[in-house]
């Protein structure tokens, strides 16, 4: 089966009901996002950063994958189909997918401040002040912040670059590193982007732009993938 590699941004969760940060405005509670998503921040207000998580994941709790997610899945019957998203839902897991990178961490997941290999699944939605790791020291949500490195993007080239087609769903690429992702495709692999909004590669000279949200595009590119 020939390998499908899909880059899948905030827009693939959007139709899930899931606000992205341009959603919000940049804002929360009157915020700046980088006041909550930042290790400056974490260092000011732990509280007030577990307080933005915690109510991020209450919200992914009662938040349920979309037709995209599932269209991804019905793919995977006649591709090896992997993953690399930007998003830290679970979305994509819930629906079944198989093979899934996350670049960004995943909001369900809590790690050690003292020792980053310790990562724990969070049960519930709550991560509190005083929550520690078996070292005793403090747990902290286990995403990148903006201004950290990105330990996937390693991974995340080797997958692209074995790609035999290429699947930009719901992401502007104007996200770094992310969006450096596409100088990995092979020179030769098409590329197909989903999204109703204008994207940074737009004039990209092997890219087929379907300008449709992610469940009505998912279900596009299926049927141009069993015409070809």
């Amino acid at each position: 089966m020939k390998k499908l590699v899909v880059l899948s941004g905030a827009g693939m969760s959007a139709e899930s009901g899931l606000r992205t940060f341009r959603e919000m405005g940049g804002l929360w509670e009157e915020h700046n996002v980088y006041e909550v998503a930042s290790p400056e921040g974490w260092r000011r207000d732990k509280a007030m950063v577990l307080r933005f998580y915690n109510e991020r994941r209450k919200q992914l709790l009662e938040t349920m994958p979309n037709k995209g997610h599932f269209g991804l899945v019905e793919l995977e019957k006649d591709f090896e189909v992997s993953i690399v998203t930007q998003n830290v839902d679970d979305l994509h897991e819930r629906a079944g997918s198989s093979s899934i990178l996350h670049l960004h961490g995943e909001l369900r997941k809590a790690r050690s401040t003292a020792d980053p290999d310790l990562i724990y699944h969070i049960e519930g939605w709550k991560l509190e002040e005083g929550d520690c790791c078996e070292k005793g020291s403090q747990l902290r949500p286990h995403v990148v912040w903006f201004g950290e490195a990105v330990p996937a993007f390693e991974k995340a080239v080797e997958i692209v670059s074995s790609a035999e087609i290429f699947v930009i769903i719901g992401t502007s690429m104007n996200v770094y590193p992310a969006a450096g992702l596409i100088n990995y495709v092979p020179a030769t692999v098409p590329i197909y982007v989903i999204d109703p909004n204008e994207v940074a590669i737009a004039s990209h000279p092997r890219l087929k732009l379907i300008a449709l949200g992610a469940g009505a595009g998912v279900q596009v590119l299926i049927k141009e993938l069993s015409n070809d």
